[in-house]
């Protein structure tokens, strides 16, 4: 049972400028504790580089919690969340060894590759607008209304965030 790229992506998130999953959420699809997972990557230190892995300070812990409503890394913990990059969550599947890892991993790096396409598109479209935006700069208002509409609806809508409790 393959786990659905959408399921994924939602739990991929930019933190210092590397897409990363976090330890508890990898956890919960591969079907292991995030324990036995923290613990396999101590065992094979070599393999987790500062460029592969790194923990969150507490305040990114606490800005990643708020922003997930059903958090799966909720609960007390001792130490803040380990963040793997695209590169860490591949080399995970060599030391899970579970028919689960590799089928996880296989999602995962799906999911990541979508993403890299998508902003990949979006800059290209914004690159060909910049092009067209310059050329008909001071020809007409109407123009600048067209782009200006066009570049509403390229921009990542803010949801308003939703209160929780009174």
């Amino acid at each position: 049972m393959t786990v659905p790229s959408g399921h994924v992506e939602k739990r991929i998130f930019a933190i210092r400028g590397h897409r990363v999953m976090i330890d508890a959420d990898l956890a919960e699809m591969y079907e292991v504790p995030t324990k036995a997972l923290n613990q396999a990557v101590k065992r094979n230190p070599e393999r987790f580089p500062a460029d592969f892995m790194f923990r969150l300070t507490a305040e990114e812990a606490d800005f990643l919690k708020s922003q997930s409503v059903t958090s799966s890394w909720g609960g007390r913990r001792r130490s803040t969340p380990t963040a793997f990059t695209e590169q860490g969550v591949a080399m995970l599947s060599s030391v899970l060894k579970s028919a689960r890892a590799i089928e996880v991993n296989v999602s995962i790096m799906r999911a990541f590759v979508a993403i890299r396409r998508a902003a990949a598109t979006h800059s290209a479209l914004s690159r060909r607008l910049d092009e067209l935006e310059r050329k008909h700069a001071g020809q007409d208002d109407k123009f600048r209304i067209v782009f200006e509409a066009i570049r509403g609806l390229m921009d990542i809508p803010k949801s308003p965030r939703r209160r929780i409790g009174f």
